[in-house]
């Protein structure tokens, strides 16, 4: 066994993630049989002295078939109505499954505001703690019921790993309707499956397919965005079938591991680089895209080009040329400031400007 799989087989506190295809079937809403082999697989690792925090999509699902819809709405207002009914059904079906372990639930529903506003995620926070130390199980969504375009994760694999963090998880494992991450379409029978992930060098250039069921949003590039992000934050990630949920959580010997980064973020740290709105882009040369990933504050020397109406004090990305965000930062200068600095050295910028564009502490390498 790797190292990584076993961090996460004896993993204190785990976030699990499971997607809309491994609970539901289209037309038929929640696939109870399902359900409840998860929860068992759960349930058996809790026993073993563990906390978990269920991130569970399928609320959408869940309402099809009682709204008569034989497909997921591609419209939100749609979508939305199909969540309210379907969050009723799947709290409920999670509500028995987890009672035939004597254990309680409790439904935590976020939308993107509660982790980009520092206030709703202290508080968030706050309300993890205290359902585990009460010995809950949380069952966590997205509060498709009330977001809208502008405000929504996109997806749950994304708000899992902000969750991970959120609740200072030892693992995160996402379950879904593939058994790992592949260098290609997983229907193509010449495709090779990925076990290990121990750095970006293993993942780039990887073609990943989407899900095939229609049922959920994600897909695989959704999954290993999230276990990037994950890893990158010092979590350690398994991504595997939901149907063998069970092997999963008990020694992690499937799917794909991803080896989490020496270093977890600290939660400042992490809401800059992975859960804050960004108000527009710094284009950076060579030059600056190698001092920053060395962690070096970002001077106006090394600025090609800007985007957006930002003001100092906002978060940016940083850019390099071809325009692929290589950090993310804090920028000290307003947009309309920072035209007649860039590309300037130190000394030939006005007394009153001479400091970094983004300082070092502010800064976030999204690379490894």
């Amino acid at each position: 066994m790797s190292g990584t799989r076993q961090e996460i087989a004896q993993a204190r506190r785990l976030v699990v993630k499971v997607g809309s295809s491994a609970l539901t079937t289209a037309g038929d809403g929640l696939d109870v049989a399902r359900l409840d082999a998860l929860v068992d697989a759960i349930a058996d690792r809790v026993a073993r002295d563990a906390q978990i925090v269920l991130v569970s999509s399928g609320a959408i699902g869940a309402g099809l078939a009682p709204l008569k819809l034989g497909k997921r709405p591609r419209d939100l207002a749609t979508q939305q109505a199909a969540a309210s009914v379907g969050q009723l059904a799947l709290a409920h079906a999670y509500a028995e499954s987890f009672g035939r372990y004597s254990l309680t639930v409790g439904q935590v529903l976020l939308t993107s505001d509660d982790v980009v506003r520092r206030a709703h995620y202290r508080n968030a926070q706050r309300t993890f703690s205290r359902l585990l130390a009460l010995g809950a199980v949380p069952v966590v969504n997205e509060n498709d019921t009330v977001a809208t375009q502008e405000i929504r994760f996109g997806d749950n694999d994304r708000l899992a790993a902000l969750v991970a963090h959120l609740v200072g998880a030892d693992a995160l494992v996402l379950l879904s309707d593939v058994d790992g991450l592949y260098d290609g379409d997983p229907r193509d029978g010449a495709t090779r499956k990925i076990t290990e992930v121990r750095g970006e060098s293993d993942v780039e250039g990887i073609a990943v397919g989407m899900s095939s069921s229609g049922l959920g949003t994600g897909g695989m590039v959704s999954k290993l965005s999230a276990a990037r992000t994950a890893a990158g934050a010092g979590i350690p990630v398994l991504l595997a079938a939901a149907a063998d949920a069970g092997d999963a959580l008990r020694d992690a010997n499937v799917g794909t591991a991803f080896a989490a980064a020496d270093t977890r973020l600290s939660a400042r740290r992490f809401w800059l680089g992975y859960a804050a709105d960004t108000s527009g882009r710094l284009r950076l040369d060579d030059g600056a895209v190698r001092a920053i990933l060395r962690r070096r504050s970002l001077l106006a020397a090394g600025i090609t080009g800007l985007e957006g109406d930002f003001e100092a004090g906002d978060v940016v990305d940083l850019v390099d040329a071809a325009d692929v965000p290589v950090a993310r930062g804090v920028v000290g200068f307003d947009a309309g400031e920072l035209p007649a600095l860039i590309g300037r050295s130190s000394h030939e910028v006005p007394v009153e400007h001479r400091r970094e564009v983004v300082h070092a502490d502010d800064l976030v390498p999204l690379r490894r």
